[in-house]
């Protein structure tokens, strides 16, 4: 006799509609697939269809649902009523909300548009957000890259027209040996693990050098714990051997990048350092066949890597004579980056394995852009991956273009089994516009606030040397900081360095917490009233969807929708989805409806722009020219035929990049799940910058007006140009003052120098001091979202063994980290698998108390702490009367990772220090503690 067992349905439904749109919780942008319960959201998982993840859905994605409800989202505009972090709030209308930004911000434009400030955090619109600020007529704009990434972008788009992350991705496929450097696991994380995996399933070998041993480095085959700070030093020195045993690839060399174009040797002169030219303006070689100077493109040339013409040198000859030099021998660089010789050479000789003895060609016929036909590609399986860890520090823009010096030595960019764009990438410095900012009263900005400078003249400067911005950017101080830099807004309006505004304005932008630098001075920046009782700047406006610590201290509040109840547009004229194979954009649209007074930030913005009247916004009757942030999605024209989305384009729905507004654009993006795919034709798919095949489908595409084909800037002539300057050339002159900075660091060839921050101060200072993002957070959001928070609810200080046993700490124990800003007091923890002089913990899990609904003894409030709060946004007075951002002197990126500390054991406090009082705010709290 047997038992009845239960009839059990072991997959219940769990949702009556499933929508499609793309997720927010990272800088993926993965596809995923909302279902929905009686409307509202049930369950979140990936989409197998989308291009970025095939359906896979990190804890981030997944946990979306709790973002979405979360408690602390924000309801319905307010202003201030009582004094800046109060946290005193009147609700208002929408239409109240809208007269008072506009009434603060129209008289700026008509009479002064420098005195408004709009800057952006995390959000991905920026072609809209910039396109916005333009009309009414700021210079003062940007997003977060200055104290994100900007140095990875600059670096490779100045060396090669493209870099990591966004702009291109190993081939997983072919790569045989893959190496990561500075990367953390909160960028690019799922098409990363499932590039990991491929790798992993076929043998191939992953190596990570970064100081911590975590996330993507704990699962590589080696590691390599280099000391913060030294990347490049590590990197010149990997160059030096593969030079020194002759791994590198000469034909690349000579036929794709500017390595044979010969350098004018003309000591004093205004031209010496420059590239020869001839009479069209094209950089000569010398033909190694007939030894005539001929112009780099011309058709049946073979330039000579080793020529040299009337004195005048090729970037080669420069290259070999800098870096066969002994200072960068390994055994003269390995006790600076903590790595022995024997095991720099051990990985140099690694990357000449698998890029010269693993080579191998793919059968593929291909023109490149001289006409010449070659019936096969030549393979270089060997790739690279880089991200903050190289780039956050005051040598991050050398030392990224000496990690791409590197791979491109190897010939392995653009090739097979290397790194590969992703369209629009390629795209060279020429390319993009320059930088501008000629405010003037009631006219629009006199073209795009930021872009790629090439030379002095292309400085925002006035003719006594001061910036035109804000921020500095594209002045004396970083000159080529083509995206701005956010983190110095604040500091510089407090101190009126180069000049005061009226009204800042800023989109999820928690400045007043972790998106900052001296974070209790800053605090005290957004209070502080001059002498004349008002605040020293005046008025801010802050967008967010959340209660973050930032809205406390702003004015006006204009609450934004979650990423399920807006539309946004993921658009090639931006920060797209494209993979190396095929040209992508993506939607995401509402699939549900706010249950509160809020309104998408980009929908407000065109409904402001409509209000102040300004040019792009409205008709010739003055009426709105678009009733929302879709309406604009798919109306809006950049230039004729082109605009936002790429996909379905044209009156019959028929044309791709290029094509008339489509009024149904936006629904069939739905109907395709949320996004639109065109793939690069076969012969195009390697060699992008030369590739003839690649050049003509990306102008027809609408990525270029005409093809663009380049050489990869191994010698970089705008560095030289700045150089240049400082010796006394030209018209536009530096400052006395930087004029040996400039010289010393602007260097045309990649180089290392020693971080700013821990000059003379190492002995005092002697431990290095690190963030970095967790794999289950992005930015400060993750940590309020009930799900997450069990994975990361509070944050301890790493600290080494030999720092440990030095310290006599046990479990449990505390440690006061101090540098020569201030100190925090923190729970430490033991990691082993770290390098022996460095510290970290992870970023933006400690939050002020009050803030994203917390309860009172919330962990993160208690426990957690932020190493912000010892970092300061300038560099210690050196007594000239000037101040000197803690910054990269090339691009302004925010030097994160110089961070110099020193370490002591204390009694256990009640909570981490330091504190601040509670902030009251205008969503409530949490009532219960809760222990992870």
């Amino acid at each position: 006799m047997t038992n009845a067992q239960p009839a059990l349905d072991t997959s219940p439904p769990v949702s009556d509609e499933v929508r499609q749109t793309t997720c927010y919780m990272c800088a993926c942008r993965c596809g995923i697939n909302v279902h929905l319960k009686d409307g509202e959201v049930a369950y979140i998982e990936g989409n197998r269809d989308h291009p970025v993840n095939q359906g896979v859905l990190c804890a981030k994605g997944s946990s979306g649902i709790m973002q979405h409800k979360s408690p602390a989202r924000l309801k319905t505009p307010m202003k201030r009523v009582g004094p800046r972090g109060s946290g005193k709030f009147e609700e208002i209308s929408w239409d109240e909300a809208l007269e008072m930004a506009a009434s603060w911000i129209t008289p700026l434009r008509e009479t002064d548009p420098t005195k408004f400030a709009f800057f952006t955090g995390r959000d991905q619109s920026q072609s809209f957000t910039s396109y916005w600020a333009q009309a009414v007529g700021t210079p003062n704009y940007a997003a977060h890259g200055g104290f994100c990434s900007v140095n990875m972008a600059a670096g490779g788009i100045y060396t090669m027209g493209g870099a990591f992350w966004e702009f291109g991705q190993p081939d997983w496929d072919r790569t045989e040996l893959f190496v990561l450097f500075g990367v953390a696991e909160d960028h690019d994380s799922n098409p990363i693990k499932m590039g990991l995996g491929k790798l992993k399933k076929r043998g191939a070998k992953v190596i990570g050098v970064n100081p911590i041993r975590s996330g993507y480095n704990a699962v590589a085959d080696e590691w390599f714990g280099v000391t913060p700070g030294t990347d490049g030093l590590l990197i010149l020195s990997l160059v030096h051997c593969l030079m020194k045993a002759g791994k590198i690839d000469l034909n690349y060399l000579a036929q794709f990048t500017n390595a044979p174009c010969l350098v004018i040797n003309n000591p004093g002169g205004e031209d010496h350092g420059l590239l020869l030219r001839d009479v069209n303006g094209k950089e000569v070689v010398v033909d190694r066949n007939s030894g005539a100077l001929t112009a780099f493109d011309q058709k049946g040339v073979r330039p000579n890597l080793t020529a040299t013409h009337d004195g005048h040198k090729t970037v080669f000859h420069h290259m070999v004579e800098r870096y066969l030099s002994d200072d960068h021998a390994p055994a003269n660089v390995a006790d600076r980056v903590g790595i022995s010789a024997e095991r720099i050479e051990a990985l140099a000789a690694q990357l000449a394995h698998a890029a010269f003895d693993k080579a191998f060609t793919l059968d593929q016929p291909w023109t490149d852009f001289r006409g010449e036909e070659h019936t096969s590609m030549q393979g270089r399986p060997v790739s690279f991956h880089a991200m903050r860890g190289i780039s956050a520090h005051s040598n991050g823009f050398q030392t990224c273009r000496a990690l791409h010096l590197l791979q491109i030595i190897l010939g392995s960019v653009e090739a097979p089994g290397g790194f590969r764009f992703k369209p629009p990438y390629p795209k060279p410095a020429t390319a993009h516009p320059k930088p501008h900012a000629n405010a003037q009263p009631g006219q629009p900005l006199d073209g795009p606030h930021l872009g790629f400078v090439h030379g002095p003249d292309d400085l925002l400067v006035t003719e006594d040397g001061t910036a035109k911005r804000i921020d500095k950017a594209f002045s004396w101080d970083n000159p080529m900081s083509a995206h701005g830099l956010m983190h110095m807004v604040i500091s510089n309006a407090y101190a009126g360095d180069p000049y005061k505004i009226d009204t800042l304005m800023l989109y999820m932008a928690n400045m007043a917490w972790n998106s900052s630098m001296n974070t209790s001075k800053v605090m005290e920046m957004l209070t502080d009233k001059g002498e004349d009782g008002e605040y020293v700047i005046p008025r801010i406006i802050y967008s967010d969807a959340y209660s973050s610590e930032m809205v406390a201290y702003a004015d006006l509040i204009l609450p934004d929708t979650t990423y399920l109840e807006r539309h946004d547009c993921i658009s090639l004229l931006d920060r797209p989805i494209c993979e190396a194979d095929a040209a992508a954009d993506a939607i995401r649209w509402p699939v549900v409806e706010p249950d509160r007074n809020v309104r998408g930030f980009q929908s407000v913005l065109i409904d402001l722009g409509a209000r102040m009247g300004l040019p792009g916004f409205v008709n010739e009757d003055g009426s709105a020219k678009y009733q929302d942030y879709a309406d604009y999605i798919v109306n809006h024209e950049r230039k004729p035929s082109i605009g936002p989305l790429a996909g379905w384009r044209g009156k019959e729905a028929d044309c791709s990049g290029r094509g008339v507004p489509n009024p149904d654009q936006m629904q069939t993006y739905i109907d395709n799940g949320g996004f639109w795919e065109i793939e690069v034709p076969e012969p195009a798919k390697f060699f992008k910058p030369w590739n003839a095949t690649y050049q003509d489908w990306a102008v027809a595409l609408g990525l270029y007006d005409t093809p663009q084909p380049y050489l990869f800037t191994l010698w970089s002539e705008p560095m030289r140009k700045f150089q240049l300057a400082a010796e006394g050339h030209g018209n536009v002159q530096p400052p006395d003052h930087l004029r040996e900075r400039i010289g010393d660091i602007l260097d045309p060839l990649p180089i290392w120098y020693a971080p700013f921050e821990e000059r003379g101060i190492e002995d005092d200072y002697p431990v290095h001091a690190l963030t970095q993002r967790p794999m289950a957070m992005y930015h400060s959001w993750g940590s309020q979202n009930a799900w997450l928070r069990q994975i990361h609810g509070r944050n301890p200080m790493y600290v080494p063994t030999k720092i440990w046993e030095a310290n006599d700490f046990a479990d449990g124990d505390w440690a006061r980290v101090t540098s020569p800003h201030g100190s925090i007091t923190v729970p430490v923890a033991h990691m082993a698998a770290l390098n022996d002089n460095t510290i970290w913990t992870w970023n933006a899990i400690g939050k002020r108390k009050g803030a994203w609904a917390l309860s009172p003894g919330a962990p993160e409030a208690t426990k957690g702490f932020l190493l912000n709060h010892i970092i300061h946004e300038l560099l210690p007075p050196k007594g000239d009367g000037h101040r000197w951002a803690n910054s990269d002197p090339v691009t302004g990126q925010a030097a994160w990772f110089d961070l110099r500390v020193r370490v002591e054991k204390v009694d256990a406090p009640a909570e981490a220090a330091p504190e601040f009082p509670p902030l009251v705010s205008p969503v409530g709290q949490g009532k219960e503690e809760w222990t992870p």
